[in-house]
């Protein structure tokens, strides 16, 4: 019960689609651990959805409807949370294929948008809250598109995880002084809703799952859970003297 007593925010608690996705899984096991989590959503139902689970396991929880991307919205959600912070876990995150010659200016806008923007906007809320206190961690969930070339062009979303982790460090260079961890998890191939809504939605399910495992040295996808517990961990008293670190979990995909 490694967070007993504490108040975490996750924001991107909600998942695009059927089953389990990263922001699903993390604020589970968060509220597993014992903390009161506050799920952040774009979407409403997705953030109730994610509550409910936890509610049904005996945690607490409540679901909080959000566009990061909307500083006042941000703000907003910080203030959701209540008079403290313990964690702020960010996982919000939407892509758009193709290289820097086929993506649209607006495209290129959007991912900045949600996965960067969103992320200074929230810890920007965050921070005066987590000086006040005395502290608090923030773990920022980013991709091995960041630090490698995948299949296929991908370069505004390559380029927004990239900044997120620079982002990342720079908290935990800046804050260190007020008790504030900063740090980043880098996934390799996850197995998660958004893999079959948006990043191959015409795929076969199967084939799709079996090319994806083939690609890890370890010989499969990883789970949500994966990213989920490296998540606790960082967040968590066991990962006090670690900050703006850049945690692969991707089963040896970056070796």
């Amino acid at each position: 019960m490694r967070f007993a007593g504490r108040r975490v925010l996750v924001a991107g608690g909600g998942s695009i689609g059927p089953g389990m996705g990263n922001g699903k899984a993390a604020a589970l096991a968060y509220a597993r651990e014992g903390a009161s989590v506050l799920v952040v959503d774009r979407v409403l139902a997705a953030a109730e959805e994610t509550v409910a689970l936890i509610a049904a396991e005996g945690g607490a929880a409540e679901a909080h409807a959000a566009d990061l991307t909307d500083a006042e919205a941000a703000a907003d959600a910080v203030a959701a949370a209540g008079a403290r912070l313990d964690v702020l876990h960010f996982n919000v995150g939407t892509s758009v294929r193709g290289g820097v010659a086929e993506t649209a200016p607006e495209d290129w806008a959007r991912v900045m948008d949600v996965n960067l923007t969103a992320a200074y906007l929230t810890a920007r809320a965050a921070i005066p809250v987590m000086r006040a206190q005395g502290g608090g961690a923030m773990v920022f969930i980013s991709s091995v598109a960041a630090v490698r070339a995948g299949p296929y062009a991908y370069a505004a979303y390559e380029a927004s995880k990239a900044a997120l982790g620079r982002m990342a460090q720079s908290i935990a260079a800046a804050e260190a002084a007020h008790g504030i961890r900063a740090n980043v998890i880098v996934p390799g191939v996850i197995d998660t809703p958004h893999v079959t809504t948006v990043v191959a939605p015409d795929a076969d399910p199967v084939e799709l799952a079996r090319a994806r495992a083939a690609l890890v040295p370890l010989g499969r996808q990883g789970s949500p859970w994966d990213v989920a517990q490296a998540a606790t961990f960082l967040a968590s008293d066991d990962a006090a003297y670690i900050t703006g670190a850049l945690l692969p979990v991707d089963g040896g995909l970056t070796l």
